[in-house]
């Protein structure tokens, strides 16, 4: 039997489970989605000012012409932000858990609009741990680059040799780089399993779908634009060599159960089912960001659990992409203990973000903590410089994400709680409500 989960039906049962089925008062309902309106419209005017804060927008395409036509200036856009925040309902006073999550969500989105704003505007400048608090609804723990010199010992001890660390490393992984030729087979076969392995747990929509491209000089390594009505255009950076590893990490992280599952799900359940229409539109620095990030990196572990990624690369798609299949041993070594090292990025972004260390300085410590070419290290680099404090998003987003599902020991309940993430307003500060 199939063990699908209902989106719609987790909410109806959640909301109804938490709150005994009491809704809140009529007007209360009225003036918040007469509050998302204003916000979505505020989200559009504030795209009129940077064009990558508007990820997708799939709601009325004659706001978009009302916006353009009024051409707000970013203080009118912080005013009128700060005056909607001030009219959203108390939260304390809404007695549905669904519509609760709403305020609050609403709320935050907000505040981190009016955040993104004032520094569009020049009138504030924060600091990574601000941006993190103010952006994205949360601060990722700290922790001190000597921490994960251990780890880098241990990858000496595995690719001993002279020369820098980060050399051997190239080296070793180019053993792992699928062949240009076969790039679209791979990550066709890689795409349909994460698909074949979420649908088993979370219905998907009859009608989704995505278009898959392949892209150079983009600073990051793959991206979902969602269209609208389950529709999602999956972007992959060809720039360096791509390892075997990042067809499957890609292929859910940008499709199933990740960005591409989500945002149609969104849409379904909260756009179309209950008429939210502020989630017509994804502002790219905000607490959304972070559940995105965070479930689309955590959805590898829910689509391939414990060795089933290991096994799955080796059977299939290591004889697909021409690469020896006795090789898979010594790469997930090499997997695992590169996987300590993952908050070493954040402490790099946080110093060059606060001025504490040059680019130069910034581009060193990462060819040494992510044991990268210094082109790798650059294009790492060149991702802080465009998207700041976005970074946490991954691997704090991801940590984050781990902790909520986990609280589910069986893995039903685990993807039961896992799809009411993907379906529901959470945001980092709600996440444990």
């Amino acid at each position: 039997m199939k063990k699908w989960i209902s989106a719609a039906a987790l909410l109806l049962s959640f909301t109804v489970g938490a709150q005994g089925g009491k809704a809140v008062d009529k007007n209360e309902i009225k003036s918040v989605g007469a509050s998302a309106q204003k916000y979505v419209k505020l989200v559009l005017a504030l795209g009129q000012h940077d064009s990558g804060y508007v990820d997708a927008y799939y709601g009325p395409k004659q706001w978009q012409k009302d916006i353009e036509k009024l051409g707000l200036s970013k203080k009118q856009i912080i005013d009128k932000a700060q005056q909607l925040k001030m009219q959203l309902p108390d939260i304390k006073t809404v007695k549905d858990e669904m519509d609760r999550l709403r305020v609050h969500y609403l709320n935050k989105q907000l505040s981190s609009l009016i955040a993104h704003a004032n520094a569009l505007a020049g009138s504030e400048k924060l600091d990574f741990d601000q941006q993190s608090l103010a952006l994205y609804d949360t601060e990722a723990p700290h922790h001190k680059l000597e921490d994960f010199d251990a780890a880098l010992a241990d990858m000496e001890k595995m690719l001993p040799g002279d020369g820098p660390l980060y050399q051997r490393v190239d080296k070793f992984n180019r053993q792992f780089e699928i062949p240009k030729d076969k790039l679209p087979a791979v990550f066709a076969r890689a795409i349909k399993e994460c698909r074949d392995r979420t649908k088993v747990f979370v219905e998907l929509l009859k009608n989704e779908n995505f278009d898959l491209e392949y892209v150079k000089d983009k600073p990051w390594g793959g991206y979902n634009w969602y269209k609208g009505n389950a529709h999602s255009l999956i972007q992959v950076n060809t720039d360096f060599p791509i390892a075997l590893s990042r067809a499957v990490a890609l292929g859910c992280h940008e499709g199933y159960p990740g960005h591409h599952a989500y945002n149609a799900l969104l849409e379904d359940n909260l756009v179309k089912k209950r008429g939210w229409v502020e989630y017509s539109v994804y502002p790219l620095y905000s607490p959304q960001s972070l559940i995105a990030e965070g479930s689309a990196n955590y959805g590898i572990d829910m689509a391939f659990p414990g060795k089933e990624k290991a096994e799955f690369e080796k059977n299939v798609l290591f004889p697909m992409a021409g690469i020896d299949p006795a090789l898979s041993e010594s790469y997930q070594k090499y997997a695992k203990l590169a996987a300590k090292l993952g908050y070493a990025s954040n402490e790099i972004a946080r110093s060059y973000i606060n001025g504490d260390i040059t680019k130069e300085k910034a581009i060193t410590l990462t060819q040494k903590y992510s044991m990268s070419t210094r082109a790798k290290a650059e294009k790492s680099i060149s991702f802080v410089d465009a998207y700041g404090a976005y970074v946490i998003n991954y691997n704090w987003g991801r940590d984050m994400v781990k902790e909520y599902v986990e609280k589910a020991t069986s893995n039903e309940e685990r993807w039961k709680r896992f799809s009411r993430l993907l379906s529901s307003p959470r945001i980092p500060s709600s996440l444990n409500w």
